[in-house]
């Protein structure tokens, strides 16, 4: 405990430090208490991202550091670097980015942030942006590196577009597991606002090594400008899918904040809207996972979050989740948020 504490202030005070010769700098404190299972558990996290950015015209560094205090039977305190990267022009034609990021691309499945998370993810390598008008590139070099001593290379292409009333991205990812073996990814989303506005349709279709599919297809409607309505399915094939360690979707519920990965054959129809009342929101998702090759298998989740606005520097929520598993006991989650940024 003594060693994380001197640690930790060690790392406040180069924060400082660099903060006080910032050009700019941000703070953001999220504190949750789990309050899973029969309402005793009662576990507090709270983690502080504090981040600082400074640089020329054609060059910048980015440093920003994560401080996580959690109290459950004791309790642990760690800090460690979230992001850190210096980026740099290269002739008007591209940037580049070296060093720790945190990226999102798509829909988030192969690459994403998971911002549920205590620990979230970042990837570690170069990273480049060609600039073009017609479409956007990204290009990156990274390895992924998780808790149990794995890693992960990864090579992608991502290509984005937007014009009017429809975008659609791109990836290509190529991975080389720890022992060796090479997957290949490929991600597309599609998304289309029609009705002037009021109803946007969205089509995710995901491949995974050399069978594995997964789809979603979702549309929202706007009913007025505080409620709106979402339903959508989403499936994998018959060979199942390989969820990437990097992507917003390979946990559970306390690791992502979602239901997780689907099973081959698996299929999750789900409904669910939002209204807002001013400082007050209210949003409910109920999802229905079946499979295709047994009709006797049925999960329910129903997902309700209530949240309230305090200031306009801080926001409170508080989500209940149910989840039978498949099974006919059902599992609580319950959480307690609140959001604090300057």
């Amino acid at each position: 405990m003594k060693k994380n504490l001197r640690n930790i202030l060690a790392l406040a005070l180069g924060l400082m430090t660099t903060v006080s010769f910032a050009q700019d700098w941000n703070v953001d404190s999220r504190t949750r208490i789990d309050m899973s299972g029969d309402g005793d558990k009662m576990s507090t996290d709270q983690r502080v991202t504090v981040g600082t950015a400074w640089g020329g015209d054609n060059w910048g560094i980015v440093l920003s550091s994560d401080v996580n205090y959690t109290t459950l039977d004791g309790e642990e305190v760690s800090a460690e670097v979230y992001e850190a990267y210096a980026t740099t022009d290269l002739f008007g034609f591209a940037s580049m980015n070296i060093g720790r990021q945190a990226l999102s691309y798509g829909s988030g499945v192969f690459v994403g942030t998971n911002d549920w998370s205590a620990n979230r993810n970042t990837v570690d390598g170069m990273t480049f942006a060609i600039d073009n008008d017609l479409v956007g590139l990204d290009l990156g070099l990274t390895s992924v590196n998780d808790d149990a001593g794995s890693s992960t290379d990864n090579m992608w292409i991502n290509a984005s577009k937007s014009s009017g009333d429809w975008s659609a991205n791109l990836l290509y990812l190529s991975s080389t597991l720890n022992d060796g073996e090479a997957v290949t990814n490929m991600g597309l989303d599609f998304a289309y606002s029609a009705m002037g506005g009021a109803l946007d349709l969205n089509v995710s279709y995901n491949t995974s090594g050399d069978e594995g599919e997964m789809m979603d297809l979702s549309g929202t409607y706007t009913v007025n400008d505080d409620m709106s309505l979402t339903a959508g399915m989403a499936s994998v094939g018959e060979d199942g899918f390989a969820y990437s360690a990097g992507g917003n979707m390979s946990g559970d519920w306390m690791s992502h904040g979602n239901l997780g990965q689907l099973a081959a054959n698996e299929e999750n129809l789900y409904v669910g809207g939002s209204y807002n009342m001013g400082d007050f929101s209210l949003a409910a998702t109920m999802s229905t996972v079946t499979n295709t090759l047994d009709e006797n298998y049925e999960r329910s989740v129903t997902d309700i979050s209530v949240g309230y606005s305090l200031n306009d520097n801080a926001a409170l929520s508080y989500r209940m989740v149910t989840d039978n598993n498949g099974g006919d006991t059902d599992a609580n989650y319950n959480w307690l948020t609140l959001t604090v940024t300057p």
